[in-house]
């Protein structure tokens, strides 16, 4: 009676869990790759079973290559740049410098900031002509910059604000990292002659890695899910340089009330995040060190 009595609230809460990731995750999901198939309803006429062609007209969308395009830049330079410069501040905050603890506020503080907050200040920033990059180039002799009205410098811009945005969370975890590097494996590195360069690269990076690879898995999945900052900044322009995949489904669902092919794309942005995981759970973990 007991152990019933014990065995019963366990299921329970191990139940609704279960039924709320389902409900919200899992059936959303699946439900898109059901609508996948079928065409937009209308007033007049219902939805009728179209098989594959929405992916069909999948692969015929020029824009959407522009877009995963777009999107590998992003990811590319986004997720690398802003691990690297998680790690130099988790370093220079983790040091014995004075005025570190003002340092990991500072560091941190972009995180606290709703995405639409950060477009906004990196709006007054980029302003041509009264923008602070804009005075930065006039001291130096340099004519000012549309940095979000050109097709060469808008997509570079964004990934400049999702770096500044992102890497302050990252700090944390690789500082949480580095102040559980154990001492001693230093000390005898050092007593061997390595110089602090060699210690890093030898003894505690090797001891980073499964924190980088939960890092890289969150910024790789952040590449792909804000879009914040570019509805508030370009919009995807000029000409596309800007949009990324999820800011393309929102266009296409939510603006040109297309519903099946939004699903169409929804699909794909999951399949494609769900291959790249697994491929970087594979890669990193292989030669993952875990205490």
């Amino acid at each position: 009676m007991n152990k019933r009595m014990t065995t019963g609230p366990a299921i329970i809460m191990l139940v609704i869990p279960c039924a709320i990731l389902v409900a919200f995750t899992h059936y959303p999901a699946v439900m898109a790759l059901i609508n996948s198939f079928w065409n937009n309803a209308s007033s007049r006429r219902p939805s009728r079973f179209v098989g594959v062609e929405n992916y069909q007209a999948m692969l015929a969308d020029d824009r959407l290559a522009q877009v995963l395009i777009n999107s590998t830049i992003y990811a590319l330079g986004t997720v690398p740049l802003a691990i690297g410069l998680a790690i130099g501040m988790a370093l220079l905050v983790n040091s014995r410098l004075p005025g570190t603890a003002f340092m990991r506020l500072s560091f941190f503080l972009p995180t606290m900031l709703p995405m639409i907050a950060v477009a906004n200040i990196w709006l007054f920033f980029y302003a041509p002509g009264i923008g602070l990059a804009s005075q930065i180039l006039g001291i130096f002799g340099l004519p000012s910059i549309n940095f979000l009205g050109q097709t060469e410098t808008a997509l570079g811009s964004m990934m400049f604000v999702a770096i500044w945005k992102e890497a302050g969370l990252f700090m944390i975890f690789y500082l949480a990292a580095l102040q559980s590097v154990p001492t001693n494996l230093k000390d005898a590195a050092k007593l061997e002659g390595a110089s602090r360069l060699r210690v890093f690269i030898d003894v505690v990076l090797p001891l980073l890695r499964p924190t980088t690879i939960f890092v890289a898995v969150n910024a790789l999945i952040n590449a792909f899910r804000l879009v914040d900052h570019v509805v508030v900044m370009t919009e995807g322009g000029p000409n596309n340089s800007s949009a990324l995949l999820l800011y393309y489904i929102f266009e296409v669902t939510f603006r040109q009330r297309d519903f099946a092919y939004g699903a169409t794309l929804t699909v794909l942005m999951v399949v494609l995040l769900g291959i790249l995981a697994v491929i970087q759970f594979w890669v990193l973990n292989r030669k993952a060190h875990y205490q």
